[in-house]
């Protein structure tokens, strides 16, 4: 049972997650919040594996309660809900530690394969957007020096690996891809972290965006 806490100013929103993300599912509303301020307590409290955010909100932003989370608990899992005209918004949110987003218009299967994931520490970029937003994630981008060298510490297969994760597949998908076993894929994937010094799975679509190893506008997952 993945376990979720919905944080979103309108009970309508949170009435509809609550539809798809019962028990039946294999998840359980574990709390609610209406704004960022009161999530950060909720998530204290609640203690989920997946915190669902909404981002426009009073008193404090999806944005922000996403920092601020992280900053609590660095192994928080936070999955940001958006519409089509927030590409910064959602940018900010990468940089603030998501491991991924969602539209919130997304198919009810859609929605709990990104619940999944993010709890699975796949992370999830909905596929409709990610182009889109990665491509305004670069317009600041973090100047890197050491980028390349740690780059070119990927051996062959790990550069394989980023190029799929950077596609926006999952590590199952990956593994039946490259016809190898899962376990091996997250070994891989650890290995990747630790060699590009990024913290999860959004950070490293976005360093293999930055650096070339995905360009935008390339399917992001087979058949998609």
């Amino acid at each position: 049972m993945i376990s979720v806490v919905l944080v979103d100013d309108q009970e309508l929103a949170r009435a509809g997650l609550r539809t798809i993300l019962r028990e039946p599912y294999g998840f359980d509303v574990a709390g609610e919040a209406s704004d960022g301020r009161a999530a950060l307590a909720e998530v204290a409290r609640a203690r989920p594996d997946v915190v669902v955010m909404d981002i426009r909100m009073p008193h404090m932003d999806g944005v922000e309660a996403t920092r601020a989370l992280l900053a609590a608990d660095p192994a928080c899992r936070v999955l940001v809900l958006t519409t089509f005209g927030e590409d910064a918004v959602l940018a900010a949110s990468l940089r603030a530690g998501a491991s991924g987003f969602c539209l919130k218009d997304a198919p009810a299967e859609d929605i709990q394969r990104a619940v999944r994931a993010v709890a699975a520490g796949d992370g999830w970029l909905d596929p409709a957007v990610c182009g889109r937003v990665l491509r305004r994630y670069r317009t600041d981008p973090v100047t890197d020096p050491d980028a390349v060298r740690r780059l070119g510490d990927l051996t062959s297969r790990e550069l394989d690996v980023l190029k799929l994760i950077g596609r926006g597949l999952t590590n199952a998908e990956i593994a039946r891809q490259l016809v190898i076993g899962e376990g091996t894929i997250k070994t891989h994937v650890g290995r990747i972290f630790t060699k590009l010094a990024v913290r999860d799975r959004a950070a490293a679509v976005v360093f293999a965006f930055d650096h070339g190893v995905v360009h935008p506008g390339e399917s992001p997952a087979p058949g998609a």
